[in-house]
């Protein structure tokens, strides 16, 4: 077990700026490859587990809900999350995506109204008929938003390439909160780099991005909210389709996501309840024809609600709650965050 006092105690002369980020989804990821690439040495501590970033196919969509908000740095943190993957796969990382457009089905009039009202000029769109759009619509749609720098992305291989290319030490285990000091327990220390509690840096920076189960551990009260998406044996549609649920292709074929459950306040373990399955299917019936699609399995995923963002009164920092926004503010804000550290100065 690591304590505060551990990292104080094994101090060692000429070492690179200290940085110690709690969880590796998407911001903790995120935040270890940009302060990385300022210098820091950086130590990611994760447990591995329920990680909601781990989602198969996550769109990186710019108009959210269906009425059609928009993010203030939507385009900016879209284009962002498109520049990384670019440039991770020219580093020979394997990230499955498709910047292929989403195709937003819109019901009626009225509803296209409400999201013309929150598309900013600078978004580039286009509204389609329904016999106009990429992909074959039910008749039931009337109007078909399109939006052709949105897609999808194999979150885990993402993610996954970012915490690699950081070049972190990673220490697999729980990074607890008691009586206001952080402990790590149950540690495990893997690739790329070997860890010891001799080889610890000066007291580091503390940027906590805990997911769910990880604010939980940290002592947080926070919402939290389940969800999921069912996998498929192919892909639904040829680009990603989204109106209450959506349909998107993924690396294995393709998902049909997410069901959103109650809200609870703590992490609770991840469970699908059967009346979700028959709304999922019925909203993925609604986008298009299923006939012939089989449903391989379920993934689930418990996200928190709320953005927390910034350092807090103790100068730890925090990065969390971005929701189903990971992948398209996530690396944005985790640039930020790492300015800013760098900024403040690590130890």
């Amino acid at each position: 077990m690591f304590t505060g006092d551990t990292w104080r105690r094994h101090t060692t002369l000429s070492l690179p700026p200290a940085a110690l980020v709690i969880g590796a989804g998407i911001a903790g990821a995120s935040v270890a490859y940009f302060l990385s690439k300022l210098g820091a040495a950086v130590t990611v501590v994760d447990a591995g587990i329920h990680a909601a970033s781990s989602v198969p196919s996550a769109l990186i969509n710019p108009v959210r809900g269906q009425s059609g908000g928009v993010d203030a740095r939507a385009l900016e943190g879209m284009q962002l999350t498109w520049e990384l993957i670019r440039k991770l796969e020219s580093e020979g990382f394997n990230i499955p995506h498709g910047q292929t457009g989403i195709l937003r089905p819109i019901p009626n009039d009225k509803a296209r109204a409400r999201f013309e009202r929150n598309l900013p000029p600078e978004l580039p769109h286009r509204w389609l008929s329904p016999a106009q759009s990429p992909t074959p619509l039910p008749s039931t749609w009337a109007h078909a938003l399109w939006l052709p720098e949105g897609g999808w992305v194999d979150g885990a291989a993402f993610t996954r390439a970012l915490l690699t290319a950081s070049g972190a030490r990673v220490m697999r285990g729980r990074a607890m909160q008691v009586d206001g000091r952080w402990l790590v327990v149950d540690a495990q220390v893997s690739d790329p780099q070997p860890l010891g509690p001799l080889d610890l840096p000066p007291t580091p920076q503390i940027i906590h991005c805990g997911g769910s189960i990880g604010s939980t551990w940290a002592g947080e009260d926070r919402t939290h909210r389940m969800g999921s998406l069912l996998t498929l044996d192919r892909a639904a549609a040829e680009v990603p389709l989204s109106f209450g649920a959506y349909l998107a292709p993924s690396a294995a074929g393709g998902v049909l996501g997410a069901t959103y459950e109650t809200p609870a306040q703590g992490w609770q373990e991840p469970a699908l309840p059967l009346g979700s399955v028959g709304w999922l299917l019925g909203k993925g019936e609604s986008l298009a024809d299923l006939s012939g699609v089989e449903v391989t399995g379920r993934w689930t995923g418990s996200r928190l609600s709320g953005l927390r963002n910034g350092q807090d009164e103790n100068g730890v920092w925090h990065l969390s709650g971005l929701s189903s926004k990971g992948f398209l503010l996530g690396p944005l804000l985790a640039r930020e965050v790492a300015e800013q550290v760098s900024e403040t100065g690590v130890s």
